[in-house]
């Protein structure tokens, strides 16, 4: 048994981490013959990638997907810990699966993602959750097999959480979501340390992939007809510090965009490690889409300083700008956190400022939320849940008059839009995204789904937009 800890997660070193080929040893690939496997997955990009990975992995032990859980011979949670709703989906989860094995004993229950790496998840879980057959963390999906090989065995609950990285893993199988849209991990980790978060902890030591393997997976994926890449890591704009004296995100994006496929996105950026390099690479490519994450978390200096963010609202604004300035047709989009348990009034009123001033594309607002083990949990929190959802409310407001800005600059343009799929909630058939990362609901046929065509749009709403097709032409754009 492995468990979680904080104290040695914490640890970062200068140490390199071997890297190895996954290979499903011979003995586990029958284990799953005739049986079935359902995962809900909670979370980030990161987290459903991983889903990716996990299926490819049970499926090729011979396990085939249910789409109902309540038929499936193993249930895997894979979770997340970024904020306490995601604590409380994933165990009010796991009090429905409960009632399930009370009458389907034989079911094999399984925590992993994020949570996993909590200690006082894990120890929740042991105490409270005995029905919960097995445990494991971000750093060694490559033990499933193994795992689920044992607990079928044992019957006994086990629990293999790395508390720390010890290797690289490279050719993961992958089953993935899109045939058309992907995401390639280049980073793992983050040394940022926050004091409101818990992904260092959780996520561990900023571990970036090789160059060639990137390219290689990327150079696949062109050839398999991909339309679109997402190359994603907690601190994606970190890439390469802890493996390459002269190779940074900027080298890597302009060597991707070399590999021809049409569509380039990255994700989650922080401002601190965010380069002019970067600005000019995205500037120079049209395959890198003029589409940027850039979360502020709050508009005062002092509560950035608190959040330990390592810059201030002066140095965002100043990275801010100069994105809108050089990169054409840019969209910005972010991330704002209220209530931290410092934020006054005046500190409050600061972000509004700045809310107004960027006129953020879209943007992502979430009340503070303690997170167990981070510096800012032990801080003293003198506001008050009520007049934390006004400033919430507030601040929304101002956010989405924004996003309605951002998207009437659209009307009457005709955009580029990659077709995602047929529309299950809309009155048009069709939707998909445009080079700005903008939904756009139309009507076409289903012919179009993806492929990148032009539309022109005629309506425009806070979160969307509507449009007519007007060429149905593959648009290499």
């Amino acid at each position: 048994m492995n468990l979680p800890n904080y104290k040695e997660a914490r640890v970062r070193g200068k140490e390199s981490f071997p890297i190895e080929n996954f290979v499903l040893d011979k003995k586990y690939q029958e284990l799953g013959r005739g049986k079935t496997y359902y995962i809900k997955t909670y979370g980030c990009q990161m987290n459903e990638h991983d889903t990716e990975n996990i299926k490819a992995i049970l499926e090729s032990m011979g396990y085939v997907e249910a789409e109902d859980m309540n038929v499936s011979d193993v249930i895997l949670l894979n979770t997340c810990s970024i904020r306490e709703n995601a604590h409380n989906k994933a165990f009010g989860m796991l009090g429905r699966i409960k009632h399930l094995k009370e009458n389907r004993p034989n079911i094999l229950v399984g925590l992993c993602g994020c949570m996993a790496q909590e200690e006082g998840v894990v120890k929740k879980i042991g105490e409270d959750y005995p029905f919960v057959n097995f445990v494991f963390g971000t750093h060694n999906l490559y033990d499933l097999p193994q795992i689920l090989s044992n607990v079928s065995i044992s019957l006994k609950q086990e629990i293999e959480v790395l508390a720390k990285p010890c290797k690289m893993m490279e050719d993961f199988p992958l089953k993935r979501v899109s045939n058309k849209k992907a995401y390639v991990n280049i980073i793992y980790g983050c040394d940022k340390f926050c004091t409101y978060c818990i992904v260092p902890f959780t996520r561990g030591q900023e571990r970036s992939r090789r160059r060639e393997d990137i390219l290689k997976e990327v150079t696949a994926l062109v050839r398999d007809g991909y339309m679109e890449v997402t190359l994603l890591g907690q601190n994606v704009n970190a890439y390469g510090k802890d493996l390459y004296p002269d190779y940074s995100l900027a080298n890597l994006l302009e060597d991707v965009s070399r590999t021809g496929i049409p569509r380039i996105r990255f994700m989650t950026s922080h401002p601190w490690d965010f380069t002019d390099e970067m600005i000019d690479v995205i500037q120079k490519y049209d395959n890198i889409m003029p589409s940027i994450h850039l979360p502020v978390q709050s508009g005062s200096s002092r509560v950035l300083k608190q959040m330990g963010r390592r810059y201030t609202k002066e140095e965002y604004l100043t990275l801010f700008k100069k994105m809108r300035e050089r990169i054409p047709n840019v969209t910005i989009s972010t991330d704002i956190i209220v209530g931290f348990p410092t934020e006054t009034e005046e500190d409050f009123n600061e972000t509004l400022m700045l809310a107004k001033f960027c006129q953020f594309d879209n943007a992502f607002s979430f009340i503070f939320s303690k997170r167990e083990g981070t510096p800012a949990c032990k801080l003293e929190d003198l506001t008050t849940e009520e007049e934390k959802h006004r400033r919430l409310h507030q601040l929304n407001q101002i956010l989405n008059e924004g996003f309605l800005a951002s998207n009437q600059r659209l009307l009457g343009k005709r955009v580029p839009v990659l077709v995602d799929g047929v529309n299950e909630t809309s009155k048009t058939a069709l939707f998909g995204y445009t080079d700005t990362n903008k939904l756009v609901n139309f009507d076409g046929d289903c012919s179009l789904i993806g492929k990148i065509v032009l539309v022109e749009i005629t309506e425009c709403k806070t979160w969307s937009l509507d449009g007519k097709v007007v060429s149905d032409i593959n648009v290499n754009v």
